[in-house]
C-alpha cells in the first residue's frame, strides 16, 4: 500500500512559530525523506469559512499568504501537492455521505469541537458548518487515501473521529476507505506551543504569535516582551521553568551548539534552567539568548519568502496545477465510494443488465 501524507492550514492569517514548530518543519522533514509516496499539502480555505462565512475576504486574502508562508518553510511543489480545498468539489459529496454515519451526541462528545465552541463563543448559535468539520475532515483525509495525518496533540480527537467514519464506512459498505494513522510532533516542546502572553495556546484570534513573516524587528519585541515566571520579580529570585513560555520556547527551538555562540557562559539549556530556578539569572539574559536563537531559526524563512513575494502569479499557477492534481484523486475515490455504496447508478452495467432482464428488455 502507498504512504501517503494529508495535512493542512485554515488561511485565517499569516502562520506563526507554533505552526512551524508543530507541524511545518516536520513537513519539510518528511517531504525531504523520501519514505511516502505522495504528500498532499492543503489550504483548508471551505474549513475555515465555517467561522467566518460573514467574512470571505479574510480567507481570500490570506491564501497567498499561506502558500507564501508553506515556501518560505521549504514545502517544494515539486515533492507536495499544495491545493486549495474549495477548488476540490468532490470533497462536499464525499463530507454529504459520511453524515449519515455520524451522530449528533457523538459530535457534541469530540473534545476539540466542543473547546473550539467554548473559545468562539458560539453556544446555541453554532453554525451547521462548523458543528460538522469533524466529517469533512475526515472527507479530506480519506478523499486522497491519506495513510499519514501529521498534526498536533490538539487533533487527536478529530482524527479519532475519522477513523471511526473508516470504519463503519467500510463496515457497511465494504473495504473501500483507508484508516489513516496520527503522526505527533517528535519534540514534546512542540506538542503545544503556548502564546507570548503565556496563554495555553498560541492562536491568531487571541493576538498572542510570533509569525513566520514578522520582521527582525517585531519578533525581538515579542520576545522581549514575553511573559515569564510572575513571581521571578527580580534576579536573585528563584524562577520557575516548568510552564515558563521563554524557556519552553528554548526547548523547541534551542541546540546545544548555539551556547557556545550566544550563551557561553553555560553549556546547555539544562545549566541556564538550573540557574534561572535557583535564582542569580534575570528574564532579559534568557529573553536576548532566546532572541539569537529565533532569530537564526527565521532568518532563511524570510529571506526565502521575500523571492517567492517578487512572483506572485506563479504561485497562484503552483496552486491551480496542484489542486487540479488533487481532484483527479479525488475524484477516483469518490467513485470507488460510489460504488461501494451502490449509487453508481449508470456506470454499475451489471445492473442496468440485470434490470433489463427483469424486465425482458
Amino acid at each position: 500500500m502507498a504512504k501517503i501524507i494529508l495535512t493542512g492550514d485554515r488561511p485565517t492569517g499569516r502562520l506563526h512559530v507554533g505552526h512551524y514548530v508543530g507541524s511545518l518543519k516536520r513537513r519539510v522533514e518528511l517531504q525531504n525523506s523520501g519514505k511516502f509516496d505522495k504528500i498532499f499539502i492543503m489550504i483548508a480555505d471551505a474549513q475555515a469559512l465555517t467561522d467566518n462565512a460573514d467574512n470571505p475576504e479574510k480567507i481570500r486574502q490570506n491564501i497567498i499568504e499561506v502558500a507564501l508562508d508553506y515556501l518560505s518553510c521549504g514545502l517544494d511543489p515539486a515533492k507536495s501537492t499544495m491545493f486549495v480545498q474549495s477548488q476540490i468539489a468532490e470533497l462536499c459529496e464525499l463530507s454529504f455521505y459520511y453524515m449519515n454515519l455520524v451522530t449528533v451526541s457523538r459530535l457534541q462528545r469530540n473534545p476539540t469541537v466542543k473547546s473550539e465552541i467554548q473559545m468562539r463563543n458560539f453556544e446555541a448559535s453554532i453554525p451547521v458548518g462548523f458543528f460538522t468539520y469533524p466529517i469533512s475532515q475526515a472527507a479530506d483525509i480519506t478523499a486522497f487515501r491519506a495513510t499519514t495525518v501529521p498534526v498536533g496533540e490538539d487533533q487527536l480527537p478529530m482524527l479519532e473521529q475519522t477513523r471511526e467514519i473508516v470504519r463503519k464506512f467500510n463496515a457497511v459498505y465494504g473495504e473501500t476507505l483507508i484508516e489513516p494513522d496520527i503522526l505527533l510532533p517528535e519534540n514534546q516542546a512542540c506538542l503545544r506551543l503556548p502564546g507570548i502572553d503565556g496563554k495555553a495556546k498560541m492562536s491568531k484570534s487571541l493576538n498572542n504569535c510570533i509569525y513566520l513573516s514578522d520582521t527582525e524587528e517585531e519578533v525581538r519585541k515579542k520576545i522581549m516582551s514575553m511573559f515569564t515566571d510572575p513571581n521571578h520579580l527580580r534576579v536573585e529570585d528563584p524562577g520557575c521553568v516548568d510552564g515558563n513560555p521563554v524557556f519552553i520556547y528554548l526547548d523547541a527551538f534551542s541546540r546545544e551548539e548555539q551556547f557556545a555562540e550566544y550563551l557561553p557562559d553555560y553549556q546547555n539549556l539544562d545549566e541556564l534552567k538550573e540557574h534561572y530556578k535557583r535564582g542569580g539569572l534575570g528574564d532579559v539574559k534568557v529573553k536576548k539568548f532566546l532572541n539569537a536563537v529565533m532569530q537564526e531559526e527565521l532568518a532563511p524563512i524570510r529571506a526565502r519568502r521575500k523571492e517567492f513575494e517578487k512572483d506572485i502569479p506563479e504561485v497562484y499557477r503552483m496552486l491551480k496545477k496542484g489542486s487540479d492534481e488533487a481532484r483527479e484523486v479525488a475524484a477516483q475515490t469518490l467513485r470507488d465510494v460510489r460504488a461501494a455504496m451502490k449509487i453508481n447508478y449508470f456506470e454499475d452495467e451489471e445492473l442496468i443488465r440485470m434490470q433489463s432482464e427483469h424486465f425482458g428488455g
